[in-house]
């Protein structure tokens, strides 16, 4: 896997359909592991199924990559997502870290973002008492 198919495979604009099972097939192995802050999945089919609910529970999202670095078998992406749920605009950057196996093929996908700080951020009450709970820890 090169610079530009990891470019191609993290980006979608808004308005722009996500991947299509053939092209995750194609990419990722059959035995992938995945995990981010949410979740934690096991094999080609569930890592299928939690990108497409993910699209499903949106009413739109964008992917768009920044650095891209390769070496060996393992690949770092960093890239900023956003989701469109209910009218409300939530935005997480974020890094992927990717392991490949003997075929190229996408073994483990991990993903490092914060999921607090941008889903509850914007929440009236809720908002206030992150950032004063996020000040209280790093500040």
């Amino acid at each position: 896997m090169d610079t530009a198919q990891l470019r191609a495979l993290f980006s979608k604009p808004y308005g722009a359909p996500g991947p299509s099972e053939a092209q995750w097939r194609e990419l990722y192995a059959e035995d992938v592991h995945f995990s981010d802050p949410t979740q934690e999945r096991e094999g080609i089919a569930a890592y299928i199924a939690a990108q497409e609910s993910l699209l499903k529970r949106c009413d739109d999202t964008y992917l768009t990559p920044g650095a891209i670095a390769i070496e060996g078998n393992s690949a770092f992406v960093e890239w900023e997502m956003g989701l469109k749920i209910k009218g409300i605009e939530f935005v997480y950057p974020g890094t992927t870290r990717l392991l490949f196996n003997d075929k190229g093929r996408i073994c483990d996908h991990r993903d490092y973002f914060d999921f607090v700080g941008p889903t509850f951020g914007p929440v009236p009450l809720l908002g206030g008492f992150v950032r004063w709970l996020y000040g209280r820890f790093v500040g």
